[in-house]
């Protein structure tokens, strides 16, 4: 592959891309029932076209010096990765046509939000309170209605309760990772002059806000499941996320004592740690 586009598909970040998994089999676990073949083609859109696509334009418009989401020394964008941009934003349209039109036009709406986010005439990265609602939303409930949208629930059912309120779930979990994940970018945001939530909040602010916005997501999601009778659900999810509140709570303490804790890798590990504990969480319940 040629050396330009190899470095344009590296600040796509498609293994970043799994950190979104759990949104996916969440809106998957509260299915009766799923197509195995149309699940597969929307994670395929999603994951391999569609947040790839997105991490390429908000590098190309952001220039990052330090480290970003996935690459600790991320290399400088070229013309070549809005190439791909462009090329992965037609292909993630086309494909999700061959499951539904209104699938196609949801994926649609998901890519320009996804850019308005990091275009320079809007940029809603630089408004802390719209930023956090407009990525908390569409990465979280709009996310999760647009997965079952795709495997072919109608968008009737995929507004009626509960379905809905699990989607408020999703919203809130991602209210509580975002702030996270700008935590350690203080200096390259405010050098840019993006005034995030993370940089609204403080460092002890951003833990406490994403504390709050993680334990009103679980409490709520097992409320949920204790009304419609899922016990072992509500066992399954609090032995999967145990790691999740270990790691988070010892990281927490050893920040506030010393900030060279608050760095990229510590803030990867928190993302890894809960994507694949609340993802293995999900995909037990699809099986159970």
């Amino acid at each position: 592959m040629n050396s330009k586009y190899s470095t344009a598909l590296t600040l796509m970040r498609i293994p970043f891309s799994v950190y979104l998994m759990p949104v996916f089999w969440f809106a998957l676990s509260t299915l009766p029932q799923v197509n195995v073949w149309r699940a597969v083609a929307v994670f395929l859109v999603l994951h391999v076209l569609v947040y790839p696509a997105s991490n390429g334009y908000n590098s190309y418009y952001d220039r990052d010096e330090g480290s970003i989401g996935g690459l600790k020394a991320p290399p400088k964008p070229n013309r070549q990765l809005m190439h791909l941009v462009l090329l992965f934003d037609v292909l993630a349209i086309l494909f999700s046509l061959l499951l539904s039109p209104l699938f196609a036009s949801l994926i649609a709406l998901y890519l320009f939000i996804s850019k308005a986010y990091s275009y320079e005439g809007i940029r809603l990265k630089k408004y802390p309170i719209l930023s956090t609602a407009v990525v908390t939303f569409f990465q979280g409930a709009f996310t999760y209605g647009m997965v079952q949208v795709g495997v072919g629930l109608a968008l009737a059912q995929v507004l009626q309760a509960p379905n809905v309120w699990f989607a408020v779930v999703s919203t809130l979990f991602l209210c509580g990772s975002y702030p996270l994940t700008q935590i350690y970018q203080h200096a390259e945001d405010r050098r840019r002059g993006d005034r995030t939530l993370s940089i609204l909040l403080g460092v002890r602010g951003t833990y406490l806000f994403a504390a709050i916005s993680l334990l009103a997501g679980a409490g709520f999601l097992l409320w949920l499941y204790f009304s419609l009778g899922q016990l072992h659900r509500m066992l399954l999810f609090l032995v999967c996320t145990a790691p999740v509140l270990y790691f988070f709570t010892a990281w927490v303490q050893r920040a506030l004592h010393d900030r060279r804790e608050v760095n990229f890798e510590n803030t990867m590990r928190m993302n890894k740690i809960s994507s694949v504990s609340i993802s293995m969480a999900f995909l037990l319940m699809l099986f159970t």
